[in-house]
């Protein structure tokens, strides 16, 4: 059974840096796509990126540039490097991963079934 652990919220000023990991246990990352989402208070889960499993990206338009995915196979571990952060950053974070295809990578949703159980990022001064 897949476990995802996410790690590396906080608290950070407009402008700042985090890195966020998704670590996983209980199987191999190397068969999987993996996602990150975000859920700000009375919104909807937002997808943000993804990765898949030949290492190609996706980003949504409101991270793109500033956000960047990695993977690291031997810690079955991925990473979001999140740049020029501003407050509208400020959500819950999941990661997600699914079973998929070398070259399938997603932000929906609807198609992950593992999921992390998120951490807190919080833009403010």
């Amino acid at each position: 059974q897949l476990r995802l652990v996410e790690s590396g919220g906080g608290l950070v000023q407009p402008g700042g840096s985090l890195r966020l990991s998704c670590a996983a246990s209980g199987s191999s990352l190397s068969h999987s796509a993996i996602a990150w989402f975000r859920q700000a208070p009375g919104t909807e889960r937002e997808g943000i990126s993804c990765i898949n499993r030949e290492g190609t990206t996706n980003y949504a338009d409101s991270v793109k540039g500033r956000f960047f995915m990695s993977r690291d196979s031997a810690k079955n571990t991925v990473y979001l490097h999140m740049n020029s952060l501003k407050r509208d950053d400020t959500a819950v974070y999941y990661c997600a991963a699914a079973v998929a295809m070398s070259y399938w990578c997603s932000t929906d949703a609807k198609s992950f079934a593992n999921w992390g159980q998120g951490t807190q990022v919080t833009v403010s001064s």
